[in-house]
């Protein structure tokens, strides 16, 4: 039976998540849904989920504290070939450094730093939060069903600016684009909350648990 496993590292309410994923999972018959954060666990897990909520360099240091767990992920993923999905903070973790409050290093998966937001219009706050509408920038498997104009659900300060655009498959529009879905080989990332956007966050989900890349 195939299992997902979704890291959980005390960095975020896990529980909205676990049961969009337990509830995709059994849609699709995708097998398993496990929150961990046992090593042993992410080393037989086919798919790997890391969700992330608050600072990066606090979810950063947080991840390194549980002994093993990081390197388990390294592993899965550049090893093993693992499908990897990054929600939220968990997606900027796989820039190669973030500029929150002071640099701090990122598992550079994806080229690229996490930097404020700044829009260009004054009555636009920080945080991003809320509804907007994705533009779609590359067709990729996870994307399959979605398209420019469906809507995802953001609270966030911060967001990736890639080094190659052609790691960004989707932004929205927040005086300025913002990054709302990364990928490369077998890891993508999403900067909005999948299990919070309705029906086009149970579509990823869906397809994240269908790709065989």
């Amino acid at each position: 039976m195939s299992l997902t496993v979704l890291i959980d590292y005390d960095s975020g309410n896990l529980h909205s998540a676990e049961k969009a994923f337990q509830r995709m999972a059994a849609e699709v018959g995708s097998g398993e849904v496990l929150v961990t954060s046992r090593p042993e666990d992410v080393a037989r897990a086919d798919r790997v989920v890391l969700p992330g909520d608050g600072a990066f360099p606090a979810c950063r240091a947080a991840l390194g504290a549980y002994g093993g767990l990081f390197e388990a992920i390294d592993e899965a993923v550049r090893v093993r070939a693992v499908p990897f999905l990054g929600i939220c903070v968990g997606m900027q973790m796989l820039a190669d450094r973030g500029r929150e409050y002071h640099d701090t290093a990122g598992f550079g998966w994806i080229g690229g730093e996490v930097v404020r937001i700044v829009p260009d219009t004054p009555a636009l706050k920080v945080p991003h939060m809320g509804w907007n509408d994705l533009v779609i920038d590359h067709p990729h498997p996870v994307l399959e069903g979605i398209v420019t104009g469906d809507h995802a659900y953001f609270v966030h300060s911060y967001h990736f600016r890639v080094t190659d655009p052609a790691h960004r498959l989707a932004h929205v529009d927040y005086a300025g684009d913002v990054t709302a879905i990364i990928g490369r080989g077998t890891v993508v990332g999403t900067q909005f909350h999948p299990e919070k956007s309705q029906a086009t966050g149970l579509r990823l989900i869906g397809n994240f648990l269908c790709w065989r890349p």
